[in-house]
């Protein structure tokens, strides 16, 4: 069956508390196996917990946490001639956003011994002060961009 051309990209409605769309897509991500409303409890409490804690209004939080852990900088493999080099390119907007929840929801995930929304909340605090986990991963990745500048005319 051919293709009919490039495939819709589906618009996310906004939540229903803050009325915000990258909330909606970092609850989608927190949640697993369906269980939203699950998903929902989780992230409102540690949002609330580190806006309180930060004195700031809640999505003022996780607007600036996803802000500084988003990429702008990736390696993306490319073979040539047999050699496969790691080519750094610019992250697209939907993807470094995609990438900055993704990885927030990570490290908390990663971290031991609490509920979710304690773990959560302190990802959230510390990389809205531009620390923690998440905010180390894009150091990372900027390092391995800029490393691999000399491949940087293999961009396609």
């Amino acid at each position: 069956m051919p293709r009919k051309g490039p495939v819709k990209r589906r618009e996310i409605p906004p939540d229903v508390r803050y009325n915000s769309v990258v909330a909606h897509k970092f609850i989608n991500k927190l949640m697993w196996d369906g269980k939203k409303t699950v998903a929902e409890k989780i992230f409102y409490t540690a949002l609330e917990n580190a806006a309180k804690k930060l004195n700031k209004k809640p999505l003022e939080v996780l607007e600036r946490a996803i802000e500084n852990v988003k990429p702008k900088l990736e390696v993306r493999p490319r073979r040539v001639g047999g050699a496969t080099y790691q080519v750094p390119m610019e992250v697209r907007p939907e993807r470094a956003l995609h990438l900055a929840i993704k990885w927030i929801i990570d490290v908390a995930r990663s971290k031991k011994g609490r509920p979710m929304h304690e773990k959560l909340c302190d990802e959230l605090i510390l990389a809205f002060k531009g620390e923690g986990g998440a905010v180390k991963k894009r150091e990372d990745m900027h390092k391995m961009a800029e490393a691999n500048r000399a491949f940087a005319h293999y961009r396609w």
